[in-house]
């Protein structure tokens, strides 16, 4: 049934192509077998399991670090979700910053990549930045290839956009923890994202144009900075920017979502009840049965109409009634910054890198939102 669910998925991404006849079938079927694999390893294999526990002991722990800064400042206040949760995006933010300018993190992508680009034939520009991706968010891993963006093809511009929307940033996977989901899930969603997002990207737009043969790929860790206690100042700033952002969509979105359902109160529904009966085929379409196929729709459209937060907050509320396979499945499909307003965040901030690609990132932009909600 999953593998069945698994194909009609991957069908209907087909359907959506923009050239049928020109799909990379080799590179797709290579990359969804290499997926599975992972996928099978890290959820049901028993070595496997402990691997992605230890390391999630060990990110959970680095991410409590954050909080002596936090009750410094703030002191007992600290155990305000705003203040807890949000705070805790500075320094992680900080520490992103660091390993950034160090090259820990372009070694770490320049070296999966690498395998990646092998196994599955593509480019190593949009390899490197689909592994990025496992770590950095939508508009922070495409700085590390900026200077090769303007020779990049509409393919590879894809794979950046559906790997971005794809995933979820290392600033702020303490905030999805905080609301109640297992690091674990969340490390495996990221372990997912190279694969996944290049097997939808060539499915939606394969390769038309001559790629541009970049053999040795350098990657822009420096940035501005000048030194590393500037890349740690100008990583607590972006947090900073990042915790009032989601901060402040987080208060403008529950309390008009509250608004919406306190209109629609009058007809005896909410918008919950809405999005999971419009989104529910989904639901079905990720092998979840009766009452959590509404659920997934629930989530689904909180994530992709509101924002990913909203929708781990409503699942945090729940996960612990639910087995952990469900849990798992509705984890991971939340993972990642496919919704209506990211559109405009990608076109923007990586147009910024290179404004001559906008026209290309408008017109692309819509149908990698719905590779990455896939």
């Amino acid at each position: 049934m999953k593998i069945v669910i698994s194909i009609l998925v991957m069908a209907i991404m087909y359907l959506l192509s923009a050239s049928k006849k020109d799909v990379p079938l080799k590179t797709v079927l290579k990359a969804l077998g290499i997926q599975f694999i992972i996928a099978f390893i890290l959820v049901k294999f028993p070595l496997g399991r402990l691997a992605i526990e230890k390391v999630s002991d060990v990110v959970t722990q680095v991410l409590t670090y954050g909080m002596d800064g936090i009750s410094f400042v703030f002191g007992s206040t600290g155990s305000i979700f705003g203040i807890q949760t949000l705070g805790n995006i500075i320094f992680i933010s900080a520490l992103v910053g660091a390993l950034y300018y160090l090259g820990i993190l372009g070694f770490i992508v320049k070296v999966i990549g690498t395998v990646v680009g092998k196994l599955l034939g593509t480019s190593k520009v949009e390899s490197f930045v689909a592994v990025a991706n496992m770590f950095l968010g939508q508009t922070e891993s495409p700085i590390l290839i900026s200077k090769y963006l303007m020779s990049m093809t509409e393919s590879e511009i894809m794979v950046v956009l559906i790997s971005g929307m794809g995933s979820m940033s290392a600033t702020i996977i303490g905030g999805y923890v905080a609301l109640g989901i297992p690091m674990e899930y969340l490390l495996i969603a990221s372990a997912l994202v190279p694969f996944g997002s290049i097997a939808i990207s060539k499915l939606l737009l394969p390769e038309l144009e001559t790629v541009e043969n970049i053999e040795n790929v350098s990657m822009d860790n420096k940035g501005d900075n000048e030194n590393l206690i500037g890349a740690i100042a100008e990583g607590a700033m972006n947090g900073l920017q990042s915790a009032l952002a989601i901060g402040a969509s987080l208060i403008a979105i529950i309390g008009l979502v509250a608004l919406v359902n306190g209109i629609l109160g009058i007809f005896g529904i909410t918008l919950q009840q809405i999005f999971s009966y419009i989104f529910s085929p989904i639901g079905f379409l990720m092998g979840l049965d009766g009452a959590e196929i509404l659920r997934a729709g629930q989530l689904l459209g909180e994530k992709l109409v509101l924002n990913e937060f909203v929708a781990f907050q409503t699942l945090g509320e729940v996960i612990q009634t639910l087995d952990y396979r469900t849990g798992l499945v509705m984890a991971i499909s939340l993972c990642g910054f496919a919704n209506i307003s990211s559109m405009g965040i990608c076109i923007s901030g990586i147009s910024a890198l290179c404004p001559e690609k906008r026209k290309v990132l408008s017109e692309l932009a819509f149908k990698a939102m719905i590779g990455g909600f896939a």
